[in-house]
């Protein structure tokens, strides 16, 4: 029988932590160096070199503009994923669970689905106003749908057995929803917030786009129309970071309600 000699162990942990750190850099280190190459030498006005976009971008985003432009973008986002969340988990539950109600729905739905939520813009400008409520409202109006659709095929998928052995016992109703049904779409319900998120940082831009007066797309438009393009790329360059921050946040987050999912999944993996 082997030991395992610690030190080996865990230089081994930090190995593969290592070689998996280097996979993930490795694409984006490439672009960038591209990026940095072929533009080095630009005298496009539209077409900076990176060099100087990254000069620019310590002093373009300050305390002052993270405190009035950043945050209440991230903000606005927040509360219109969680607003979509909230409406598209609890009515993709009701049309999943019923067949009736799904065969009701679902040509009003997909109606609605095809309609591109910035054209809704003007609209929901109409009654709710130019401030937050309206910047909110578009970003849930777009996100609501990946999460509800995600949430139905989820809520359809529930497992026949369990479903039948939970109606034997009598777990029905509120018990029968908590430790069956949204357990068991929990992995495509998480599928839909990931895709929802992404749409949610393009209506975040684009809502600040429309009388706004702070945010990150306001910003980007005033960098725009004032022509400090340098600005306007460092802007644009932050909307990517912070894509990136909050997809790494969301898989942590994944990774830890979902756990039971990944372990069953790596043990089925694993015997196969």
């Amino acid at each position: 029988m082997k030991e395992t000699v610690p030190g080996r162990a865990g230089s081994s942990v930090w190995g593969r932590l290592l070689r998996q750190l280097a996979f993930v850099l490795a694409l984006p280190v490439v672009l960038v160096a591209v990026w940095w190459v072929t533009s080095a030498g630009s005298q496009d006005v539209y077409w900076p070199p990176l060099r100087t976009i990254v000069e620019a971008f310590p002093d373009v985003w300050t305390a002052e503009r993270w405190s009035g432009d950043v945050l209440p973008s991230v903000l606005r986002l927040a509360a219109g994923v969680a607003l979509a969340a909230v409406v598209g988990i609890a009515l993709g539950t009701v049309i999943g669970s019923y067949r009736r109600v799904r065969a009701v729905c679902e040509p009003v739905l997909e109606f609605l689905r095809a309609v591109p939520p910035p054209v809704l813009v003007p609209v929901i400008m109409l009654f709710a106003g130019i401030g937050d409520t309206m910047k909110i409202v578009v970003i849930a109006s777009g996100c609501v749908w990946p999460i509800l659709l995600n949430t139905v095929e989820g809520v359809r998928a529930v497992d026949s057995v369990m479903s039948e052995t939970a109606r034997s016992y009598g777990i029905t109703g509120v018990a029968r929803l908590r430790d069956l049904v949204l357990p068991s779409a929990s992995p495509q319900i998480f599928a839909g917030l990931r895709q929802a998120l992404s749409i949610g940082i393009i209506l975040m831009v684009i809502s600040e786009m429309f009388a706004a007066s702070n945010g990150l797309g306001f910003t980007i438009v005033q960098f725009q129309r004032s022509f400090a393009i340098p600005d306007m790329w460092t802007g644009i360059l932050l909307l990517g970071l912070l894509g990136f921050a909050l997809s790494v946040l969301f898989q942590l987050a994944e990774r830890r309600v979902l756990a039971w999912y990944h372990g069953l999944r790596d043990a089925t993996r694993g015997s196969s």
